[in-house]
């Protein structure tokens, strides 16, 4: 039961409205192959967010809250460390705001419940985590490698869409984030962990009649980590995300994205196999587009 407390501590599942935002510590942390975990959070954002910061709306007021189911399954890949994540959000809240438009601007609220767009990503670890079993993982555990890993993220337009409606839970386009990170272990208790990526989105053609385009959005993710005991540990997250800007019906927006979010997270797991996890974020600088808050409370549980 120990050995299992050691890697119920795979990931922090957390649909964000905008997918550039992710704060995702221990991300490329390795497990034993075949480990699989399941997972239910509930996220709460208020403040100045928008599902799409191109919209003509101001003084944007939300609160936008989301359960997310998620599933994770370790494999060998290559004889390399690998796992596999699928996550799937419901969000609900409410948005208030001026809508602008050359006829005066009027205020405007608009109630959303559903599905919002699935997520897949496939990591793989290329240098420091060799496909292991739970002895294997154990050692390096106890003496931490370098890690260099890789992944390639997928968002699905399977959310709900209403081409008449200027605020939607989907976007009605696909995404694909690339991504490498870097597990640098300072001793046995602390880790630093860092990341690059890069969004990039297709086209959503029936934007309110009109075809609405996204310029790529480069991320960079940086995380101090302790650890405390077998599973439990705490992290102190900052990101900083640059792009974006949209062409919406041939025009080209002012709505370059240029800002960063700092937050923190914590995992406490229990009984053997179950886990809790909290966290948050906030905006750190906020130069353009939203600036919000972000709780976050997840239940995870290994299946084997």
């Amino acid at each position: 039961m120990q050995r299992l407390l050691s890697y119920i501590c795979l990931l922090f599942l957390c649909h964000k409205i905008n997918v550039a935002q992710d704060l995702s510590p221990r991300a490329y942390w390795p497990a034993p192959n075949g480990t699989m975990v399941a997972v239910l959070g509930y996220e709460y954002s208020f403040g100045d967010i928008l599902t799409d910061p191109s919209l003509p709306l101001t003084g944007i007021d939300s609160k936008i809250s989301a359960v997310y189911f998620g599933y994770l399954q370790t494999l060998s890949l290559l004889n390399r460390t690998a796992n596999i994540l699928i996550e799937l959000p419901y969000t609900w809240g409410t948005t208030a705001g001026i809508i602008l438009n050359p006829f005066g601007d009027t205020p405007g609220q608009r109630d959303v419940a559903g599905f919002a767009d699935i997520g897949i990503t496939l990591s793989i670890n290329l240098i420091g985590a060799p496909s292991m079993n739970i002895e294997e993982f154990q050692q390096m555990r106890s003496n931490p490698w370098h890690i260099l890993g890789a992944g390639l993220k997928v968002v699905m337009p399977t959310g709900e869409y209403k081409a008449d409606k200027l605020i939607n839970i989907g976007s009605n386009r696909w995404a694909f984030r690339p991504k490498l990170g870097y597990i640098f272990p300072v001793n046995e208790r602390w880790l630093i962990e860092m990341s690059l990526g890069i969004w990039f989105f297709g086209d959503n053609n029936d934007f309110l009649g009109v075809t609405r385009e996204q310029k790529p959005i480069f991320a960079a993710e940086l995380h101090l980590i302790r650890r405390f005991a077998p599973g439990f540990w705490a992290a102190l997250d900052l990101n900083y995300f640059t792009g974006g800007r949209t062409t919406v019906g041939g025009e080209l927006k002012a709505d370059l994205q240029r800002n960063s979010r700092i937050g923190g997270t914590l995992l406490i797991p229990f009984a053997g196999r179950h886990a809790i996890k909290g966290g948050f974020s906030i905006g750190a600088v906020t130069e353009s587009g939203s600036d919000f808050t972000t709780i976050i409370l997840g239940y995870q549980v290994l299946l084997n």
